[in-house]
This record gives C-alpha cells, structure tokens and sequence, in this order.
C-alpha cells in the first residue's frame, strides 16, 4: 500500500488550515504531548549514573510508544482520513511560511521589531542583530526547517506511514530538547542527536536537491557539496547551502549564542552579505517552491501505484 495519496491530500489541507489557533488553544498538539514525554524522561531519568544508557532507553521507549499509537490510529477504519488528519497536523509549511514571512514583514517597519520576530523562530541572541544578521537568521531557519518540518515528515510518511512519521517526530522532538552538547544532556541526550543525524540524512540532502530543481540551479549542486560540510551539523548544512546559492546570499557565519560570539564560517562566503527583507521574502518563494514540487512527486507516485493497482 502506498502512501503518496494521504500525503498529498496532508500537504495540501496543512496549507490551507496551517495551525488554528482556535483549536490548539483548547487542545494540547501532538507535538507537545511528545514534548511533554521527552521533558518527563529528562527529570525522572537524567541524573546519576548510566545516564547515556537511561538515555538511550528513553529515545527506545518514545519511540515504541510513537510507533504503537501510529499503528493503532493507521487500524482505525475510515479509509486513511485518521492518518491523513494527523499527517497534516504533523507537516508545518503554511506555519513555517506564515513565521518566516512575518520577519520580513517586521523588519521592514523596524530593526527593533525584525528582532522580536526572529526570536521566534531562532535559538541565537538577537538583541545586537543588525538588518543583515536578522535576515540571514531567517533564511537559516527557513532552509533548515523546510528539511526537519516538512520534507523529513513527509518522506517517512510516505515510507513507512503514519508509524514512520509519528517516530521521526519523537525523535526529532527529543534531539530538539535534550541533544545538546552540554554537561547536563552531553551523554543523556546522545541518542536522540544521534538518530537524528540519521532520521534526517536522505531529507536533508532530498531537500537541498529539491531546493535546486524547483529553482532550475541543478548545476549549483557542486557548491552545495562543497559548502554543507562547513556547518556544524552534518545535515543542515545541506538545505543551508543549496538555499544560500539560489538566493545568493552568504549563510551561517558569526553568531552570539548566550552572550558568546562564536566563528562559525560562512555558507556560500561569495555570495551577498548585505540582506534585507526582500531576500527573506525569496527564501519564502523557495518554501512553497519546493512544497508544490513535493505534492507534484506524491501525485504522480499516487498515480502510479494506482495504475498498477489496476
């Protein structure tokens, strides 16, 4: 059985409702019951000795637990609505959109103002951004999440169904809360950043190849090979590059994280380091790009499957 009809069908009711608000606002999102599994395995087990093994027996169970409740709701009866509802749930375009948008949007009215909404989507000190460092934070994001939040989702739903991506979100959540290279999480948290790494390594580069076909740049992939290995992470570089060559913009580079600047290089150094709104508003155009290149493949991949069907 193939998944590609439920996905396209999730992709598209997740850009036309995103997250209301009105409804999220009376119930708790699949996202943070995760979140909220991850954080009770953090105070109950982190502490002591073994804590790498407690560690890896907490991203074990999550994992059951995400894989189970994916099965159970794929069992339910109504001709894949239930999977194809939670699917949309799970896929964040419209939401990633709306936020990045809303920087540039911000930072047209203000410097000041460019920074609060940067700070919402980014992990970085943003109280000395200038214009330049806020929309080149956003275009970050925008590239790395368009990978984690919807190319990622949306490749192990097609691959192993809802089980697959209900997995991949509990993951992904878990290294997003504990996978850091901290004294408090550097052993607790080493499994969840490790299966990260390896959730997300055909995503991270499937993204940076869509971000280059669906901008005719294709014969941009040598750069993008050449630059990836420049980030600290060994997958965001990917879409990070890619999006830094279609735009032709320099990414990453120096950054403050709690008041530390830190020498991170540059993404693409050749390309333009002077940003503004305008360009966060084209990494914005490469979002919806690649989404309506991703329906396109889970289309025709539905297509196919049913006439093999028959």
């Amino acid at each position: 059985m193939t998944h590609a009809a439920p996905l396209l069908f999730a992709m598209l009711l997740d850009a036309i409702t995103g997250e209301p608000a009105w409804l999220w606002s009376r119930l708790p999102h699949p996202a943070v019951l995760l979140g909220r599994m991850v954080g009770l395995a953090d105070r109950k087990l982190n502490s002591g000795a073994w804590r790498r093994a407690k560690g890896i027996a907490a991203v074990a169970i999550l994992c059951a637990v995400a894989g189970a409740t994916g099965m159970l709701i794929s069992a339910i009866p109504d001709y894949g609505a239930s999977e194809m509802l939670l699917a949309a749930i799970l896929l964040a375009q419209r939401s990633l959109a709306q936020h990045v948008h809303d920087v540039a949007s911000a930072l047209r009215q203000s410097v000041g103002k460019g920074r609060k909404a940067v700070s919402r989507i980014v992990g970085r000190d943003t109280a000395a951004m200038d214009g330049s460092a806020i929309a080149r934070s956003a275009i970050e994001s925008a590239a790395e999440n368009l990978s984690d939040g919807v190319i990622a989702p949306a490749f192990w739903f097609l691959v192993l169904g809802l089980p697959g991506l209900l997995v991949y979100k509990a993951v992904n959540t878990a290294d997003s809360m504990i996978g850091y290279l901290n004294d408090r999480y550097r052993d607790f948290g080493w499994a969840a950043a490790r299966l990260d790494d390896v959730l997300n390594w055909i995503p991270a580069r499937l993204t940076a190849l869509l971000i280059l076909l669906t901008r005719f740049r294709l014969p941009n992939l040598p750069l993008v090979k050449r630059d990836a290995p420049l980030h600290r992470s060994p997958n965001a570089g990917w879409p990070e590059a890619a999006m830094a060559t279609v735009l032709n913009v320099a990414l990453s580079g120096p950054r403050s994280y709690d008041g530390e600047m830190r020498e991170f290089p540059f993404v693409y150094p050749e390309g333009r380091h002077a940003l503004g709104p305008d360009d966060v508003d084209a990494a914005v155009g490469v979002l919806w790009r690649v989404w309506a290149g991703t329906l396109l493949i889970a289309a025709f991949i539905a297509l196919l499957a049913t006439g093999l069907a028959h």
